[in-house]
């Protein structure tokens, strides 16, 4: 665990040291040579979300797409667990980088943030990652639908359109369990006021605690969703929430004939999967196994603490063949994004082909993504 224990400093220096970060030219922030993130500010978003504000150690940029994400290493109960945040920040705003996390009772890795993390504490991170963003997918109208902690990834898409003044046609609805449980309310509203073709529509399952709601009440639904969006025929669409949302959010949008071709969605749940013990995780997928071909070779995979040993195949992921041998291990992404599935190699080489999801340090220390990472030798892991 790192800490700062940083000395008191006058009030002028500060400034000084403050404003010079402002008025010169910055280096961006990369992880590969200090992965190091210290914790600025936590702000209370609701009665069970904050939002936790980074910079990096010495002063830096960050750059990234607005719906990308960070890869967390958090030193709890005495080992290090890879979690994905979402950014909810604006890379407009780049000094800082920002995440917002509901906690979730008995969540161990939320409750941990919330209880743990104050200004001064430092976090080791990767990224920016991910391809979740309507940067890469231009229109001229977005419907942005959002459930829950979900809106992270769109509010930071939203703010970051709002920062550069640029008057897209875009229709923000939320869905939260109340309007207390409305995420960045206050600020949604502003955007709406500020940008002509931005609005806002709140979605509250119930309205208990405010006599004057104005929003609509009940589940999203496709007739309210039309009385919204009355051109949704018209929109791309993005959306982020939790998987019955998004299912049910696809529903809707089959039975009204929309082109899903302008549809996307966040590939796999964070919030999920940061609530899950690591087996849980795993339990939650289930991954096809290609069928064996006779010339493939094979390779023994022994996991070390566990004392499970399995035959790969040398065109398979590790991950894959220990979940058809019915192993249980810490996964999300299966696309070497995530990082969670990250493993120690005791011995033995392979192919590993990821998306960004681990550092070259960690490559060169013999560490290793087994959701695509293919052996080329018998080969132990230390899990």
């Amino acid at each position: 665990m790192l800490m700062i224990d940083a000395p008191p400093v006058e009030t002028g220096i500060a400034e000084d040291a403050f404003a010079a970060q402002v008025t010169r030219e910055l280096a961006g922030w990369d992880a590969e040579t200090d992965d190091v993130l210290v914790c600025r500010l936590v702000r209370d978003e609701t009665h069970d979300v904050k939002t936790f504000v980074f910079s990096a150690r010495e002063p830096r940029l960050f750059r990234y797409k607005p719906g990308q994400f960070l890869t967390l290493d958090l030193p709890i109960g005495g080992q290090v667990i890879n979690r994905c945040y979402t950014i909810s920040s604006a890379p407009t705003r780049g000094h800082l980088i920002s995440i917002t996390v509901k906690r979730v009772p008995g969540g161990i890795v939320s409750n941990w943030l919330h209880d743990t993390v104050k200004p001064g504490y430092e976090l080791r991170a990767v990224g920016p990652l991910g391809d979740f963003t309507a940067f890469d997918h231009h229109a001229p109208k977005y419907l942005f639908l959002s459930g829950g902690s979900g809106i992270t990834p769109l509010m930071s898409m939203a703010r970051t359109y709002h920062d550069l003044a640029q008057d897209r046609d875009i229709t923000f609805v939320h869905s939260a369990r109340s309007p207390a449980d409305i995420i960045f309310r206050s600020e949604l509203d502003l955007m709406a006021r500020n940008l002509p073709r931005f609005s806002v529509a709140h979605v509250c399952e119930t309205t208990d605690g405010e006599r004057n709601w104005s929003g609509f009440r009940g589940r999203l639904n496709l007739p309210m969703l039309k009385l919204i969006a009355p051109d949704l025929m018209e929109r791309t669409v993005f959306t982020c929430g939790p998987e019955p949302y998004m299912a049910a959010v696809r529903a809707m949008l089959r039975e009204a004939g929309f082109d899903m071709d302008r549809y996307h969605e966040e590939s796999f749940n964070f919030e999920t999967l940061a609530e899950s013990q690591p087996e849980a995780a795993a339990a939650s997928a289930t991954v096809p196994v290609p069928p064996p071909v006779p010339e493939t070779r094979t390779f023994r995979v022994e996991f070390a603490k566990s004392g499970r040993v399995i035959e790969c195949a040398a065109d398979t992921n590790i991950l894959t063949a220990a979940r058809a041998a019915g192993m249980r291990l810490p996964s999300s992404c299966t696309k070497g994004l995530c990082g969670t599935c990250k493993s120690k190699l005791v011995s033995g080489t392979v192919d590993m082909k990821h998306a960004g999801g681990i550092r070259q340090r960690e490559i060169d220390a013999g560490q290793a993504l087994l959701c695509c990472s293919k052996p080329t030798s018998d080969i132990v892991v230390d899990r």
